[in-house]
């Protein structure tokens, strides 16, 4: 989300500006809408700031699009136009456009609560939640806002992903289409700052060093984040600073009252438990399409799972959609999203995206325009680098296959027959293995498809691999990690990665990297062991005891071509991408540093233990 956050204050770049042809798109806006400043009232007497941008021409009705935001809905003054709006083919066709500053943020009254927890019975007037400000927002909307057509759509990437989900749940009924795009969804299962509760260390810290600090007064001013790094090595940097608990006095985290939050409930109760829309989403009425990117390091979780959570809950009759194209964090709003650090997916995807889907979408459900031709699922392969059209997600023909580790580092489906057999590495705390090859500060978008190589030219990284395909092999849905081992301490994380090593004849593409031999990252996760059973309830290790971790990584759509191998790496750190496990069965956010031990860790491939990746197959 810092990341997302970074990006939106780049819109101010020049280069940007030539890449989304900002300035025509300035003009146009300028041209084309008037826009006003209001203070929307809300029930319970606080006022939102919001932003409206009308269409000049007034001879018809238009239907609104509206963003609800934590990261401002500047620039503000009436004369104050934006750069761009989001999709300027919606712009061009004509739409009312409505931003606005969420609860206690930039120029909005009230006090802001971090993903705050949906009421589903509101008793009185002081109860009040995003859903409610939403609705109130919406019902102001329809009174107040000129040649309004009586319907209203919402849309919002990442946080503001996080408040179209609470438009899905705020009953107004003129609210007919929610599009949810890489939406806050859980952040301690699997978005941002947890992933299957290991600390995202880097995404939680440089986030919330700015984000997270009081705003007393309305204001327009951001807050600047943690600058004082004094390296240019994050990997040494978050190395030096040792254990969580330092962060707090060390780096002034202990002023952030969601930081201290974070430390005060390090396993999965009823305080986070209530921060997850996810139970919430039944009988709803609004059509949905939740869009999300395959590589997106932050919120590729939660598109995933908000999505399925939709589609178990609510009848087969309501329109819930799910997209998913070769994007990073807010990719297909912004770019090409024709490659990805040194991969190339073949095709402009972004703006196909936002021309065959997205405006498809608005444009049917808020003005009956054209025909509802779009999929249930519409969803990018890479490898073979080609959209596809599924009626369900996971597609109908898959069927879920095993593939075992095997001796010297093999990886095929034959489970293993032999009574004895395991691997082993040394996971120390003091070295832990690095998410990515390069020295650099801020965390990457491209790590989610970097080459691994160094990675598994470490000792305490185990790689295994299939032979040379001879078909090929498509992965369509949630992969799941079955391992079996034993530690010599009482706690661990694992860290499993699906790899696509390319042959070694390979040729690059002219001005491109060589890759010959790269081992993409297709699909990477990690998950603290303690959680193995329950993430409410954690239980440690018995050392030297054999034991079953199984867990699942966020879903894929990728083909390994002929010739091509499949690889999967087992690992116990990804530093400082997240945070180091002590190896010890203690509070992780209370630790000291004289708390962190090396432990040694076994990965079994016998008959009892069969370790291995499960992968949903799509067959031809």
């Amino acid at each position: 989300m810092k990341l997302f956050y970074t990006i939106l204050l780049m819109l101010l770049a020049p280069a940007l500006w030539a890449q989304r042809q900002l300035p025509a798109d300035t003009a146009f806006i300028r041209e084309n809408y008037t826009k006003r400043e209001v203070m929307i009232p809300m029930r319970d007497g606080k006022q939102l700031f919001t932003a409206i941008y009308t269409p000049k021409d007034q001879t018809r009705k238009y239907p609104i699009i509206m963003r609800r935001t934590p990261y401002s809905c500047s620039p503000y003054g009436a004369g104050s136009y934006p750069y761009t709006f989001q999709n300027m083919n919606l712009a061009k066709a004509g739409y009312i456009f409505v931003f606005q500053d969420v609860r206690g943020r930039y120029m909005s009254e009230g006090e802001f609560v971090d993903v705050r927890p949906f009421n589903p019975s509101p008793k009185s007037k002081t109860d009040v939640d995003e859903a409610t400000d939403t609705y109130d927002t919406v019902d102001w909307l329809m009174k107040n806002a000129g040649n309004n057509n009586g319907r209203v759509g919402v849309m919002g990437i990442s946080y503001p992903g996080f408040y179209a989900t609470m438009a899905v749940l705020a009953g107004h009924p003129a609210i007919k289409a929610v599009s949810p795009q890489a939406p806050v969804t859980d952040w301690f299962i699997g978005d941002d700052f947890h992933h299957n509760g290991a600390f995202m260390l880097m995404d939680g810290f440089s986030f919330y060093s700015g984000f997270g600090k009081p705003r007393p007064n309305p204001t327009m001013e951001g807050q600047p984040g943690f600058s004082a790094w004094n390296t240019p090595d994050n990997y040494d940097f978050y190395l030096n600073a040792g254990a969580l608990r330092n962060f707090g006095a060390k780096y002034g985290m202990n002023q952030i009252p969601f930081w201290n939050d974070l430390m005060a409930h390090p396993n999965y109760d009823a305080w986070w438990q209530a921060r997850n829309p996810r139970p919430h989403l039944k009988n709803v009425k609004p059509a949905v399409m939740t869009v999300g990117g395959l590589f997106d390091a932050e919120d590729c979780w939660g598109a995933w799972n908000t999505y399925k959570a939709l589609e178990k809950q609510n009848p087969s009759s309501h329109s819930n959609r799910v997209v998913m194209g070769p994007w990073v964090h807010g990719g297909w709003a912004r770019g090409t999203g024709e490659k990805l650090g040194n991969v190339n997916f073949g095709s402009a995807t972004s703006p196909f995206y936002e021309k065959e889907i997205e405006f498809k979408f608005f444009e049917y459900y808020l003005k009956d325009q054209g025909t509802m031709d779009l999929p249930e699922a519409y969803v990018f392969e890479t490898g073979s680098n080609q959209w596809k059209t599924y009626s369900s997600w996971p597609p109908q023909g898959t069927t879920q296959q095993k593939f075992y580790f095997q001796p010297k580092g093999k990886l095929s489906a034959e489970a293993p027959v032999v009574a004895a057999g395991y691997d082993q590495y040394v996971s120390d705390p003091a070295k832990p293995v690095p998410y990515t090859e390069n020295v650099h500060l801020s965390r990457t978008r491209e790590y989610m498809t970097d080459d691994q190589r160094f990675a598994a030219r470490r000792p305490d990284v185990l790689v295994y691999e299939t032979e040379v395909l001879q078909e090929p092999l498509t992965v369509t849905g949630t992969v799941i990690a079955d391992l079996w081992t034993s530690l010599s301490t009482t706690d661990a994380d694992f860290v499993v990665k699906l790899i696509d090593v390319f042959p070694d004849t390979l040729k690059a593409r002219s001005g491109e990297v060589p890759l010959g031999g790269y081992q993409m990252l297709v699909r990477g996760e990690i998950f603290r062991g303690r959680y193995r059973d329950s993430f409410e309830k954690p239980t440690a290790f018995a050392p030297n005891t054999v034991t079953q971790v199984k867990f699942e990584l966020p879903d894929v759509s990728h083909t390994f071509l002929p010739g091509h191998q499949m690889m999967i790496q087992v690992q116990s750190s990804w530093f400082p991408l997240a945070d180091r496990n002590p190896q010890q069965f203690v509070n992780i956010y209370e630790a000291k540093d004289e708390d962190f031990v090396p432990c040694t860790i076994q990965i079994h491939r016998n008959a009892k233990g069969a370790s291995g990746i499960i992968l949903p197959v799509l067959k031809p």
